[in-house]
């Protein structure tokens, strides 16, 4: 019998009886709690990106082209705000009973979501999705640390982030079939995003049901946190907003500012709560106490910066420089998800017989810099090998380093506080992921269009290209984005499939070099990361026990 197959058993129950607080599990039984825990892991993953290749669709659609960001934002606010309440209540009334209701939650938000009639009504009813999704992910990392020694942690976990990885790729390769499918049974295309999610739901919900029954759990009493939650949507909020609209509102406007001030403000109140409200604090602030708790939350932060701000932006290089449509593009991204299954179950293996962590760690964090340097060298004309090589280092990183730095996070702390340390790791990731994507697209569209005018008024000094852009329907298509003080409108990118391409040239190099730069910025982020983990992270062992 093999280490992960003991079982502690108290006396007076049965052998290999779950429902003992200090049981362990079998192989068997971990593997048939994780088959429903996965399941309800992707659906909450597969919702944060499914949505963004049909999104452009489903706001023609909708007739509301210029409000389509809201319905992003949304799902992201209240899945970011609800993570750490999942957490405190699994702790106070048990995983089973709070999963159920996640996903209860997620799939009423789907399948209203599928029945909205505007964007302002999707943007309130992904709110409600974001609700349940909150939990899924969270909830899921929990139980396994709930039923596993630590160093067995890293063997199961590894599933999970193959999950999480594969499913925020193929997402958009997901989102654009059912969004170019027009109609499928007599129901718009795009709707599917979010009915696909009703069945799936139901079958989660059936084995969770069933797999959780017996579930131990030791109830910690506590009364919830409530000024805790309130201080802390009033300071998240406002800065989330902020990350996802500040580029469009001007990061210096009014409400920009007046946002920021009042999300730090609410930030400060958090801390004092959560300061007086001590081991019943939403956060409980005695967890940052523990070293290997708080470099993991730290790590996680400053990888998801890179991780969700790549994934932003590797599907706008693959479309503009490639002229790839969104389902392509999603499935140019397969080496990644390919390097990421392969190494995150090496590497969950690797910590289950060995119980070092920071090998894997340093490893994957650096492999990730590798591959964000080699997306900062990519040209317009780079070839796909090239672009595959970085594809493959960033699965290979991220399946290294996001079990590695959960485990981390988890290793120290008790059991009674699982529950709240795992719902932290996975908000400080998704805030993390929020400013990620915001940065690099701000980089993005800040230096684009500045670069994209010197190239063009450069290229146009050519007479033949001159004399190509003075043609009729060449000269209709670029009027329709050369503003009149000589910038250039970024709004719309479909234009550039009918220009010739000595004309497309400098709108293509232009937006490719402000990637370079985002990418770059980036690197630099997971750099310091990598620093940290070489440096701080203690070459500890996990127990067994």
């Amino acid at each position: 019998m093999t280490s992960a197959d003991a079982v502690r058993r108290d006396p007076r129950r049965p052998e290999g009886d779950p429902a003992d607080p200090g049981a362990r599990l079998t192989h068997r039984q971990v593997m048939t709690v994780m088959s429903g825990l996965m399941l309800g892991m992707f659906l909450g993953a597969l919702d944060q990106t499914v949505v963004s290749a049909a999104l452009r669709t489903v706001a023609d659609d909708l007739h509301g082209l210029t409000a389509q960001a809201w319905v992003t934002t949304a799902y992201l606010i209240t899945g970011t705000i609800s993570t750490p309440l999942y957490g405190k209540l699994s702790d106070i009334h048990g995983r089973r009973v709070v999963y159920v209701w996640a996903i209860v939650l997620f799939t009423a938000g789907s399948l209203l979501c599928a029945c909205a009639t505007s964007i302002h009504q999707l943007a309130v009813f992904r709110g409600i999705q974001g609700l349940g999704g909150g939990g899924l992910m969270s909830l899921a990392m929990t139980v396994i640390a709930d039923i596993t020694s630590p160093r067995e942690r890293g063997r199961y976990q590894g599933w999970f982030m193959a999950v999480f990885g594969g499913s925020s790729i193929i997402g958009p390769v997901i989102g654009g079939v059912f969004a170019g499918a027009g109609t499928l049974l007599g129901i718009t295309g795009w709707r599917w995003i979010f009915l696909i999610n009703v069945p799936l739901a139901a079958v989660a919900l059936a084995v969770i049901v069933r797999v959780l029954r017996r579930l131990p759990h030791q109830p910690v009493p506590h009364r919830l946190d409530y000024g805790g939650a309130a201080a802390l949507a009033v300071g998240v909020v406002p800065l989330l907003v902020v990350a996802e609209q500040g580029r469009a509102w001007g990061w210096v406007s009014p409400v920009t500012l007046a946002l920021g001030v009042l999300g730090v403000v609410g930030l400060v109140a958090f801390v004092l709560v959560e300061r007086r409200m001590g081991e019943a604090a939403l956060l409980p602030l005695q967890l940052f106490r523990v070293r290997s708790f708080r470099l993991g939350t730290l790590l996680h932060f400053g990888m998801a910066i890179g991780m969700f701000g790549a994934m932003t932006t590797l599907p706008l290089y693959l479309q503009l420089a490639k002229g790839m449509s969104p389902m392509s593009a999603g499935l140019a991204l397969l080496p990644t998800t390919v390097a990421n299954v392969a190494v995150t179950l090496t590497v969950g293996r690797l910590l289950a017989r060995t119980g070092r962590v920071k090998p894997c760690l340093v490893a994957g964090i650096g492999c990730f810099t590798a591959a964000l340097l080699v997306f900062a060298t990519l040209r317009a004309d780079s070839p796909l090998w090239y672009v595959s090589v970085g594809l493959v280092l960033m699965g290979a990183g991220l399946g290294a380093s996001l079990q590695s730095m959960t485990t981390l996070a988890q290793s120290e702390v008790p059991r009674s506080d699982m529950g709240a340390a795992t719902a932290a790791v996975n908000f400080f990731r998704s805030n993390g992921g929020t400013v990620g994507a915001a940065a690099f697209l701000s980089v993005l569209f800040s230096l684009a269009g500045t670069w994209i005018s010197e190239r063009l008024a450069t290229a146009l000094r050519d007479g033949p290209v001159r004399r190509l852009a003075e043609e009729p329907e060449n000269a209709r298509l670029l009027s329709g984005v050369l503003r009149p003080d000589g910038g250039v409108d970024l709004e719309d990118s479909a234009f550039l499939r009918d220009l010739p391409a000595p004309l497309a040239r400098p709108f293509l190099e232009g937006y490719v070099s402000a990637m370079q730069v985002a990418f770059l910025a980036g690197a630099a982020v997971t750099l310091l990361a990598f620093l940290v983990a070489v440096s701080r992270v203690p070459d500890l062992r996990l127990s067994d026990e």
